[in-house]
Parts: C-alpha cells; structure tokens; sequence
C-alpha cells in the first residue's frame, strides 16, 4: 500500500490571519508532500515488505528501521493529524462541556490546560512537535523530537496522540519569524475541539 496525500477539507487561506496562505501552501504541497513521496520510495525500496502495514504499524516498528523511513514516516502521520485537527476560525466552536471536564479532571481547567501545553512547545528545543494524547485512558502533554511521535518506541512521550501542534520553523517562520510563542498562541484559535473530542473518545475505547 503506497500513502496518499491526504485532501484537505478547507482552502489554504481559510486560516488567516493565524496562519497565511503562503505558509499553508508550502507545508502542505511542499513539506508535507515531500515526507509523503519520501515514505513511499523507503518502503518500496525496503529489503522488508512493508507495503501491507498500515502507518500506525510502520511507526510503531520505525526504531528498527532506516532514519529514512523513521523520519519520513513521521512526517507523514504527524501531518495528517495536524491538518485534521485545524478548522477555519470561523467555524469554532468552543470545547464541549464533556471535554471540559475531561480538561478539568486532568489539568484543572481548559485554560490550564492550554497554559502547560503552550509552556511545553515554547519549550521545545529545536523542531519537533508537541502533543495530547492518551495513555492507559489518561490525558497527557509532551514533546517529540523532530519527525518523532508517541507511536514510536522509546521517544520518552507515548500514547495515542489525539492533537499535534508542529514545532518546526516551517509551520511559522514567513509569518512569525522567531516568534514562537505568538505562534502557539494563535493556534488555539483553529482547533477543532469537535475532532479532538472524538479522537479522544476513540482513544480511551
């Protein structure tokens, strides 16, 4: 099976002026292609048939591979997250009051919830990306390493990530610049609470 380049349900420009039309254009067709056509070349390479393994399956054997198909393959899977958990700011809506007592239960309240998710991807050294996901039907934030994930063996954050925030400079910087923080702060504005919720539910199942 050879990995797609999953279609996006909204226009580029849908995201301003959080993120701009340029910087979606290019991590879309440029970035996050180029893990997608880099993926399929490894697996089609590989000495191990690979063709028959979903991504979750790749990324969870990823520490035994090549860092081609170890990077690549995370750059594909992180990608698609992020873009499915992003909506245009004109259609948000608030988490619902079941997933606000999730945050609360976990993390006190949804705005300290998004105080230490922020605090953690400010924090990040370098690329990378930052992540809510569920372990053992627990809500946890932390941070991966370049292309990493909390699939992976061994990245020191596991779970089922249910919310990605890229880290890189390529999801900011034509934008942003170095400004990280005002990065993650406008992010929150294109959440899709509705998808994390059902992630999460799918999660804990």
């Amino acid at each position: 099976m050879l990995f797609k380049l999953p279609k996006l349900s909204y226009s580029y420009e849908d995201f301003e002026p959080f993120i701009d039309k340029k910087t979606m254009d290019i991590h879309y067709n440029k970035h996050h292609a180029t893990y997608t056509n880099n993926l399929n070349k490894a697996i089609s390479s590989s000495c191990i048939d690979m063709k028959s393994l979903s991504i979750e399956e790749i990324l969870r054997r990823a520490h035994m591979e090549t860092p081609t198909i170890r990077n690549n393959s995370g750059g594909f899977y992180n990608h698609n997250i992020f873009w499915d958990i992003l909506i245009p700011h004109s259609k948000y809506v608030q988490p619902s009051p079941y997933l606000n007592e999730i945050f609360k239960k976990y993390f006190k309240s949804f705005d300290s919830f998004k105080d230490k998710f922020s605090t953690i991807a400010a924090n990040c050294f370098g690329s990378g990306w930052t992540w809510l996901c569920v372990k053992e039907k627990i809500l946890q934030i932390c941070s991966t390493k370049n292309q990493d994930n909390p699939l992976m063996y061994n990245t020191g954050c596991d779970g089922v990530p249910i919310l990605g925030l890229d880290i890189w400079e390529h999801a900011y910087y034509l934008q942003y610049q170095n400004r990280r923080l005002d990065y993650i702060s406008s992010f929150w504005n294109i959440v899709d609470w509705k998808k994390v919720e059902k992630n999460y539910q799918k999660a804990v199942k």
